[in-house]
């Protein structure tokens, strides 16, 4: 077995990306980082907000770098096979990284980037909205009888089912393809996106919490395949000026927006490139994004989010939000 440190440089140029979730926010601003270093994106989303219709229609042709957009419900496994599949038919395959680039093999991308970027607070997933409640979308009687929640099934079950789909493709690649198995020289990448959120407890979110300490867990569980070639790892951003957090007033009145600090979704961009391409990153970081900084956060003895861009001043607010909701009568209660 091939060791990590023997790995050769890796650079997203002339590669190509699959990225859940670049309909907006911060994995829009990846996507668009990736083009202007040459790397094929394939956009996976459920819509497209203006500006990322926008940065479709400026790389849909041409001779560099290209981006094609293919309509996704994470949650929905059919849908993460689509993905893979139209980056087979667009760009082939890829020779360095991630088993996939812009040159024709039969593979699908060189990098995969998963979203989970369910945003705070969102009521209609929440722990202190029970399924069958007036706010919630989740069932209390879903129709095969396996209740779920959407929150875990998109910040969660999505970014592992799709890390699986792409170690399954690398470690056996198509008869056909022209990229061969993953190995230290022939390397490959896979970028979550977690949060503060898996360093801190939360009493107004607890579900999007768990869900953020599953997905750190996850990365740092995953550390050894670097020495396959495989290095996943993830970053964790502070509040991100996004339309997750600007759309969405009930998340809004946590910030106190003469003292917190927004960390900018390019800034999460830049860091989501530095664990592609950094050599000091190595499998299982999980890199805090601050205003203007970035730390590898450990799993022992790590003194929590560090510098600005960490905090939300007003998140008092939502805890007595909650307290409202419990001391109304029949909390929990599914309605009929």
């Amino acid at each position: 077995m091939a060791e990590a440190s023997q790995s050769v440089p890796f650079s997203v140029e002339g590669k190509t990306a699959i990225v859940t979730g670049a309909g907006s926010g911060i994995n829009l601003c990846f996507a668009k980082l990736l083009l202007s270093r040459k790397c094929n994106v394939v956009i996976a989303d459920i819509g497209l907000r203006p500006e990322a219709q926008k940065l479709l229609d400026e790389y849909s042709s041409g001779d560099g770098a290209r981006a094609v957009f293919v309509k996704s419900n994470v949650v929905n496994w059919r849908d993460l096979d689509t993905m893979f599949a139209l980056a087979d038919e667009k760009f082939g395959g890829a020779d360095i990284a991630l088993a996939f680039s812009n040159r024709k093999s039969t593979f699908s991308s060189s990098l995969m980037i998963y979203s989970a970027k369910y945003g705070i607070g969102c009521h209609w997933t929440n722990f202190w909205h029970p399924p069958g409640t007036t706010k919630s979308k989740d069932s209390p009687n879903p129709e095969n009888g396996l209740g779920h929640y959407a929150l875990f099934d998109i910040n969660v079950t999505h970014p592992i089912r799709c890390t699986q789909l792409a170690i399954s493709r690398w470690l056996n690649p198509p008869k056909d393809s022209k990229v061969g198995k993953v190995s230290a020289t022939n390397p490959k990448r896979v970028v979550h996106i977690s949060s503060i959120a898996g360093q801190t407890p939360g009493f107004s979110t607890p579900l999007y919490i768990a869900s953020k300490h599953a997905i750190s867990g996850f990365i740092r569980s995953l550390a050894q395949l670097d020495t396959l070639g495989i290095r996943v790892n993830g970053v964790a951003p502070g509040v991100i000026k996004t339309p997750l957090w600007t759309d969405h007033p009930e998340k809004m009145q946590m910030l106190n927006e003469e003292s917190d600090a927004w960390v900018e979704p390019e800034e999460v961009a830049e860091a989501m490139l530095r664990c592609c391409e950094d050599d000091t990153v190595t499998g299982g970081w999980v890199l805090e994004v601050g205003k203007g900084h970035s730390r590898n956060v450990d799993w022992r003895n790590d003194p929590g989010p560090q510098g600005p861009g960490m905090s939300a001043g007003n998140a008092a607010k939502t805890v007595a939000e909650v307290f409202t909701w419990l001391g109304e009568p029949g909390w929990g209660v599914a309605e009929k």
